[in-house]
């Protein structure tokens, strides 16, 4: 065995936190060493999961046609003969273009690369094998943890990767199921059940809990669900436990705790995702993870050796790709005392590519009940809203919740089309302290989706003077704002 390298950072994945944890690095002049065990880089983000299933979802959506659907009452059938060649071409494009992409990312910055496993040896050294390569360990001041996390595996049966398959295996099967059973109504659960429910597959979803989304308040969870029945005809069997699990003749068997038996082609296993922790050697070096394998860090990423960071899926919620990508620059930044960004932001967005979008950023309802925060709403529907009706989405709304003293924008929940596009306006709002007037005051394109954000604050304004003027020893608003 040489040698060791020595490098000022060594980065353990090329995911989003990765990648972009490497590149802030470099970008300060510190020499960098990625490691890869993948041939390609991007992680589950590009390969398996994020861009993967968005691109899917475009793909479904102008297979089937769903988003001419309600223009001028045509109602269009998923077009026939589609192949599997035909779903998967787009998605492999888009990958590929993504790995050219970080590829030449990685390069800019003039970041080492290394294929291979990686495993800690101590504090300052990780050691690389490769299948017919020579063993070789490289040694660097500080180590950022950056592998991703997996689909957990079901208790009680295995997948097959032909039947039975995870959120990883679905992207390689050979045909288009005419029907499948969906275990978990989480977000890749449902998103993965609108996009083969978009065409034409049989789609049923078991959900564990009453609500799909169960995450998000229940007028969102009720809205996906309404159309997910409705205008994708999938079923949904909430509060549901599975009792069996079998393949028998090539298609997947379900028996329910309480008798009900389901057929499908194929089954989606998507009931939660481990971190990718297990054989770095970390329990050797005194890192410490929970049982899930997602590594314990404090507000720096920094774990409990202090020259190891973790950042990205690997280190459990909210295993967003965006916020990964910040995590990792965060934690180079305070590994090297690098004055430039100090914490990810507070106001993260978080969307579901489900049919419809649903987005949402800030805090919920719920949450600000908890808290015993007084707050008010303000909708708007995309019914009301010209855009709307020209694309033919009009179940779709924004939902603006504000503080009831001061009209502090505190969240904002949008579902329909571009909602995951939207919320960033509502996310700029919050991150500057903006109150409705902002909303009120602006002149947004018209027509455009964008608009609702004016009249859901209208809407809000509106029901504020109602709350006022029923309130005992309170005065009435004299100046009512009213919906122009």
């Amino acid at each position: 065995m040489s040698a060791p390298e020595h490098y000022d950072l060594i980065v353990i994945g090329s995911g989003p936190a990765g990648e972009k944890g490497a590149a802030q690095a470099a970008y300060f002049g510190k020499r960098v060493c990625l490691i890869e065990r993948a041939p390609k880089p991007g992680g589950a983000a590009v390969n398996t999961g994020t861009i993967p299933s968005k691109t899917l979802r475009e793909t479904a959506l102008y297979f089937s046609g769903l988003r001419q659907r309600g223009l001028y009452g045509v109602d269009l059938r998923v077009k026939q003969n589609i192949t599997i060649s035909d779903f998967m071409h787009r998605e492999r494009a888009v990958i590929e273009s993504a790995w050219t992409l970080i590829e030449e990312n990685i390069e800019k910055h003039g970041i080492h690369t290394i294929q291979g496993a990686a495993r800690i040896i101590d504090a300052y050294t990780v050691e690389i094998v490769r299948y017919g390569v020579e063993t070789r360990r490289i040694t660097g001041d500080i180590i950022l943890i950056a592998t991703g996390s997996s689909p957990l595996a079901p208790v009680g049966f295995e997948t097959d990767g032909v039947v039975i398959v995870d959120s990883d295996s679905l992207l390689t099967l050979e045909r288009i199921p005419p029907s499948m059973i969906v275990l978990g109504g989480g977000v890749i659960g449902c998103e993965y059940a609108c996009i083969f429910a978009a065409l034409g597959v049989r789609v049923t979803v078991v959900n564990a809990r009453s609500r799909l989304l169960a995450h998000l308040g229940n007028d969102v969870s009720d809205a996906l669900r309404q159309s997910m029945t409705a205008k994708l005809g999938i079923s949904i069997h909430g509060s549901a436990e599975v009792q069996d699990v079998s393949v028998e003749n090539g298609r997947a068997q379900v028996l329910l705790s309480d008798g009900t038996p389901l057929s499908a082609d194929c089954l989606l296993v998507s009931t939660g995702r481990i971190g990718n922790s297990a054989n770095l050697g970390l329990e050797m070096v005194g890192v410490k993870y929970n049982d899930r394998g997602f590594i314990q860090v404090d507000s720096h990423y920094r774990s409990a050796v202090s020259t190891i960071y973790a950042a990205g899926d690997v280190i459990g919620f909210p295993a967003l790709a965006s916020a990964s990508m910040e995590q990792g620059r965060v934690a180079v930044c305070h590994a090297f005392d690098l004055k430039y960004k100090r914490a990810v932001s507070e106001v993260l967005p978080y969307g579901v590519w489900t049919i419809p979008e649903i987005a949402t950023v800030g805090e919920s309802e719920d949450e600000l009940h908890a808290r015993g925060v007084p707050y008010e709403i303000g909708r708007s529907s995309f019914r009301t809203n010209p855009r709307g009706q020209i694309l033919g989405d009009t179940d779709g709304f924004v939902k603006i919740v504000f503080h009831r003293e001061d009209q502090r924008v505190l969240g904002v929940t949008i579902v329909g089309e571009t909602a995951c596009e939207l919320i960033h306006i509502g996310m700029t709002v919050i991150a500057f302290g903006g109150t409705l007037d902002y909303f009120i005051q602006a002149a947004f394109n018209y027509p455009s989706l964008a608009d609702a954000y004016k009249y859901a604050a209208y809407d809000g304004l509106q029901r504020l003077q109602r709350r006022h003027a029923r309130t005992p020893g309170l005065p009435s608003v004299s100046q009512a704002v009213v919906q122009e």
